[in-house]
């Protein structure tokens, strides 16, 4: 497999870039696991040319059409989420059990989205002036540009493609150059479906000129982008000059609350699963650690115990815990963080260390920070890493002004037994998501994601919320 190209796919045919690059697996170097197209400018034009053709034509496909393609989507990916689930932990680092977990959960949004496909519902009302009838209906916002991250290749991907096709619309997708196997994957068995040719295309390439046409370009109608809060922000001024639908999804410094009151296991649980589950590298993660002086000092020694119990080592091996963080990059910036919170007086009680495995690769042992305020950078800014910062305070009120006290507002959970305190949480967290005795980390496929503030920008992702983004309202007015 090392010596093939992966090609791109536009307009329905596998289509060979002006160049390539090599995926190397961040869990072992000498791991080549494809060399993969890249896209440059005049070809994402031309897969962008090719959505808009194929989108003419999938809008008028039937109901059970959609729904079968669909159905089959999901059936293939849950089928194989072990063999796929490989391809992705080998790339992306997470472990084999993360790998095929992802996988399967991707195959559920298509099934929901299938499902979804024969709900569409239109309604009527009546109108002011007598002997007039009104009819609202939904139809598909046209072409959806796709813009999705290295952490979750396959999941992102499909909770952004599934609703798209189910509503009629055609794709356009840049996944992220450090990850090309699993969207070519996905692609693959995508190709094999009852589609018009056009009405689904992958071009991979680097941001900076893919991403850029992407953005900039007149003929997309909608753009949908999970990344940076950076590059977020370049993808709202680029799309608002055209006046594209925009939907961003971006970046999160997410809180765990654990009470005096609280069930220490479960909150140890919750904050160890939260905090260090996909290497750290989840928007949902939860790095800041916000305990009440009460329970501090028992909550910290018990998670240090749970912390020396994670297994460190290549995702593929049997007993792993933790895989290899992305690539070199973010292992840099990861002891860059480090340093920082240990300049700024935070006390590493644990972990931290780079690891030396078998095969060479980007190892880094989980890291736990006591001693530290919420305005420091550790705890300001999204490092992205398996690091976690404990944050004293004296009570509940203390608790949730500090988890408010960020620019982001993804998720936020808390650990309590008091009804009270959850029943205000759940209230007063400035956060899309909330949990309750549950990490951080871990949404469902059928209900609304997103977050406030400089998490999230547009309409809901996922659930009966995506078709906001998804399609545009008509309104009819008749007189018989």
């Amino acid at each position: 497999m090392s010596d093939s190209v992966f090609r791109n796919y536009i307009a329905g045919e596998w289509v060979e870039g002006p160049g390539s690059v090599a995926n190397v697996s961040p869990a072992d170097l000498g791991d080549v696991i494809g060399h993969y197209a890249q896209a440059d400018a005049a070809q994402t034009q031309a897969a962008i040319d090719a959505a808009v053709k194929g989108q003419q034509e999938w809008a008028k496909s039937g109901l059970e059409q959609r729904y079968a393609v669909l159905m089959a989507i999901g059936d293939e990916l849950i089928a194989r989420k072990d063999e796929l689930g490989r391809i992705l932990a080998r790339e992306e680092g997470k472990t084999l059990a993360e790998g095929a977990g992802e996988t399967y959960r991707s195959g559920q949004f298509f099934h929901y989205y299938a499902a979804e496909v024969l709900r569409q519902m239109g309604e009527t009302a009546d109108s002011v002036r007598p002997g007039v009838e009104i009819e609202t209906r939904r139809e598909p916002v046209g072409v959806v540009g796709i813009i999705t991250p290295w952490n979750f290749p396959t999941a992102t991907g499909a909770w952004k493609i599934a609703p798209a096709l189910a509503f009629g619309n055609a794709i356009v997708w840049k996944p992220a150059n450090q990850v090309p196997a699993s969207a070519w994957a996905l692609t693959e068995i995508i190709s094999r479906q009852n589609l018009p040719a056009g009405t689904f295309n992958l071009v991979m390439g680097p941001g900076a000129e893919v991403g850029d046409v992407l953005i900039n370009s007149r003929d997309i109608n909608a753009l949908t982008f999970t990344g940076s809060l950076e590059t977020g922000r370049k993808v709202a001024a680029a799309t608002a000059v055209n006046l594209v639908k925009c939907q961003l999804e971006m970046g999160s410094k997410n809180a765990l609350i654990v009470l005096d009151d609280a069930d220490l296991d479960n909150a140890v649980e919750c904050a160890v699963n939260g905090a260090f589950g996909g290497t750290g590298q989840k928007c949902t993660a939860s790095s800041r650690l916000i305990v009440t002086e009460g329970i501090h000092d028992r909550f910290v020694a018990a998670v240090i115990e749970r912390m020396k119990k994670l297994v460190v080592g290549h995702p593929l091996k049997e007993g792993v815990h933790i895989g290899a963080v992305a690539d070199a990059r973010q292992m840099e910036s990861n002891l860059k963080y480090l340093e920082i919170a240990k300049n700024e007086g935070g006390k590493l009680v644990y972990g931290g260390e780079v690891l030396n495995e078998e095969k060479e690769g980007y190892y880094m042992q989980p890291a736990l920070f006591t001693d530290t305020t919420n305005a420091m950078t550790i705890n300001r800014e999204e490092a992205f890493a398996p690091i976690a910062c404990v944050i004293k305070v004296k009570d509940y009120a203390e608790a949730l002004a500090t988890l408010n006290d960020t620019n982001f507002g993804l998720t936020a959970g808390i650990c309590t037994e008091s009804l009270k305190y959850a029943s205000d949480f759940k209230r007063n967290a400035k956060t899309g998501c909330v949990m309750v005795n549950l990490p951080t980390a871990g949404t469902d496929y059928h209900v609304p994601f997103g977050g406030r503030k400089d998490s999230s920008f547009g309409p809901r992702e996922q659930g009966t919320y995506a078709k906001e983004f998804y399609t545009v309202v008509k309104t009819t007015y008749i007189r018989a």
